[in-house]
C-alpha cells in the first residue's frame, strides 16, 4: 500500500501547478488584481466582449492566454519526452535532444529564416528538420548492427546532432546581421513570445498522436527499462516497441520545437525531479512529467517576461536551472560509487 505522504504527492503537485498557471496571468509588466481578472473574464468570455476589447482584455486573453496554453502544452510534452528516452535508453543521464532532434528542427528553422519564409513556413521546416535527424538516426543505427541497438542509436544521435549544428553555425554565418540573425538567435534561445492559439492547435494534434502510445503502452516502458533478454522473455516485442516510443516523444520534442523553439534541459531535469517524488514507475512517472513540466515552463516564462527590463529567451532561464542541477546530479552519482 502507498504511504500516506506518497498519497499527498498528487494533490500537491497538482496545487502547484494549477498556482504557477493563474499566478501567470496576473504577473507582468502590466498588472492585474483580482478584480481586474474577474472583470475581464465576465466580459470577455460570458458576455461576448465587443469589436473593441479593452487593455486589460487583450493583456490577458489575446496576449498572456496563448503564452500560458502554448507553456502548459510545450513543457508537458518535452518533459514526458525526455522520461520517456530516460526509461528507453536505461540512462537517467539523456533527453530528447540524444538523438539530434532540437538541431534538426533548428537547421530547418533557421534555413526558412534565411529564404525568408512567413512563420507557418518555418514552423514546417522547423518540424520536418526534427523528423529527419529521426529518419537518419534510426536508420544509421540499424545498419550498425555489431553494437547494442541502444549504444547505436545513442552514437549516431550524438554525430548526426553534431552534424546539424555545424549546418546552423553556417547558416548563422551566412545569414544577414541585421535582417536575419536576430530571428534566429532568438528563436534558437527558445521564446513563447508570438505565439498564438492558432499555433497551438496546429500541432495539438500531432502531440496528442506522440503522447498516445505512451499513455496506452505506460507499462511496457517499465518492461524496457530491463534487459533487452528480460523485456522479450516477457512477451515484449523490444525491438518495435521501442521504436513505437522513439516516434512518439520525437512527434512532441518536433512540434514543440517548431513553435516554441529550442528550449533546453527541460527534458532532463523535470524527469528527474518527478523521479524523486513519485519513483521510477512510468505510470506514474509520465503524469508526474506532465504536470511538473507544464508548470515549470510557464513559471520561466513568467520570470522571462518580467524580471527584466525586456524579454530575455527562455533558453537562458533554463540553462540557468538545467545546467548546476545537471552537474550537482553528476557530483552525486560520482560520490556514491
Amino acid at each position: 500500500m502507498r504511504s500516506n505522504t506518497s498519497m499527498a504527492i498528487w494533490p500537491a503537485m497538482s496545487l502547484a501547478c494549477a498556482a504557477a498557471i493563474l499566478s501567470a496571468f496576473f504577473i507582468g509588466k502590466y498588472p492585474m488584481s483580482w478584480q481586474d481578472f474577474a472583470l475581464s473574464f465576465r466580459h470577455y468570455w460570458l458576455d461576448g466582449g465587443d469589436a473593441s476589447p479593452n487593455a486589460v482584455d487583450r493583456v490577458l486573453w489575446q496576449v498572456r492566454l496563448p503564452r500560458i496554453v502554448a507553456g502548459i502544452v510545450v513543457g508537458a510534452c518535452l518533459s514526458a519526452a525526455g522520461a520517456a528516452y530516460q526509461n528507453m535508453f536505461r540512462n537517467p543521464l539523456v533527453s530528447a535532444d540524444i538523438l539530434g532532434i532540437s538541431a534538426g528542427a533548428g537547421l530547418g528553422a533557421m534555413l526558412a529564416i534565411f529564404f525568408g519564409l512567413p512563420l507557418l513556413l518555418i514552423q514546417l521546416w522547423a518540424f520536418a528538420g526534427g523528423l529527419l535527424v529521426v529518419i537518419l538516426v534510426i536508420t544509421a543505427a540499424r545498419m550498425a548492427q555489431h553494437h547494442s541497438p541502444i549504444l547505436s542509436l545513442v552514437l549516431t544521435g550524438i554525430a548526426v546532432s553534431s552534424l546539424f549544428g555545424g549546418g546552423i553555425a553556417l547558416v548563422r554565418i551566412l545569414a544577414d546581421p541585421y535582417r536575419d540573425l536576430p530571428s534566429m538567435t532568438f528563436w534558437l534561445m527558445g521564446s513563447l513570445n508570438g505565439v498564438a492559439m492558432e499555433d497551438v492547435r496546429g500541432v495539438l494534434p500531432v502531440m496528442l498522436a506522440g503522447m498516445l502510445p505512451m499513455v496506452l503502452l505506460r507499462w511496457r516502458m517499465n518492461v524496457l527499462s530491463l534487459d533487452d533478454e528480460e523485456a522479450q522473455a516477457l512477451g515484449v516485442d523490444v525491438r518495435n516497441t521501442r521504436l513505437l516510443f522513439i516516434i512518439g516523444a520525437t512527434l512532441m520534442t518536433a512540434s514543440a520545437v517548431a513553435i516554441t523553439g529550442i528550449i533546453s534541459w527541460i527534458g532532463l531535469v523535470i524527469p528527474h525531479v518527478a523521479r524523486l517524488l513519485v519513483g521510477p514507475d512510468f505510470r506514474a512517472l509520465l503524469p508526474a512529467s506532465l504536470m511538473i513540466g507544464a508548470a515549470f515552463l510557464v513559471l520561466a516564462d513568467t520570470v522571462a517576461r518580467s524580471a527584466f527590463a525586456i524579454e530575455i529567451p527562455l533558453g537562458i532561464i533554463t540553462v540557468g536551472i538545467g545546467a548546476p542541477f545537471f552537474l550537482s546530479l553528476l557530483i552525486r552519482k560520482g560520490a556514491q560509487r
